[in-house]
């Protein structure tokens, strides 16, 4: 498909140094037919999710912090279900516009829950380092742990989960996404299963 770059003009209020001052911005919206990143979602998640329309919306990019780039990221994110990116420096300026999310800040520091099957998950949005898929993201390794109940890492999804593999998929030392597998038995994973995730990954890797 032929990539495309659409400009929506959204307006709203940006405030700095306790004024507050009517604005308009552009939000960009780059990808093709079945697939989108809104880069600076601004002022009106419902004018960008319209944009968006019925393409994948692989990711919220900020190019900065400030309240007029960042308002409607939350909600196009959770609306488009992708996750937000946005550079560490600019992670005070976040917790500022969004406080009631500043413990799950972009996806520089987040998981984000995506297609799966099994048991509904609590754990949708997960800080890198907490729980296995934390872990595995933050270390840029698999981990295989065959009694979930002996490690303290884990975040307890399934009362029938006895053991976990987790495969981060990467481009270089970026972390794409995960593979996160769950087994109702205990040490179900072994080499051969991350020898194979691991090359699934790969794949995966170099289609996104």
């Amino acid at each position: 498909m032929t990539a495309r770059i659409d400009r929506l003009v959204t307006a709203g209020t940006f405030s700095l140094d306790g004024q507050d001052f009517d604005v308009e911005n552009n939000v960009w919206l780059v990808g093709d037919d079945a697939e989108v990143v809104v880069v600076d979602a601004a002022h009106d998640a419902a004018a960008i999710l319209a944009a968006v329309g019925g393409r994948r919306l692989v990711a919220v990019l900020s190019t900065h912090g400030h309240n007029d780039h960042i308002d409607a990221a939350v909600e196009v994110a959770d609306g488009g279900g992708a996750p937000v990116h946005l550079h560490p420096a600019d992670h005070m300026l976040w917790d500022a516009v969004h406080p009631w999310r500043a413990g799950e800040e972009p996806a520089t520091t987040v998981d984000v829950l995506g297609p799966y099957l099994g048991a509904p998950s609590p754990h949708t949005r997960i800080p890198l380092g907490r729980g296995i898929c934390g872990a595995a993201a933050t270390e840029r390794a698999t981990i295989i742990v065959d009694d979930v109940k002996n490690d303290p890492r884990y975040l307890a999804c399934s009362l029938e989960t006895q053991s976990e593999i987790v495969v981060p998929i990467m481009r270089g030392d970026v972390v794409l996404g995960e593979i996160d597998i769950d087994s109702d038995a205990r040490a179900a994973f072994g080499r051969d299963d991350q020898t194979m995730l691991e090359a699934i990954a790969t794949i995966i890797s170099e289609n996104l």
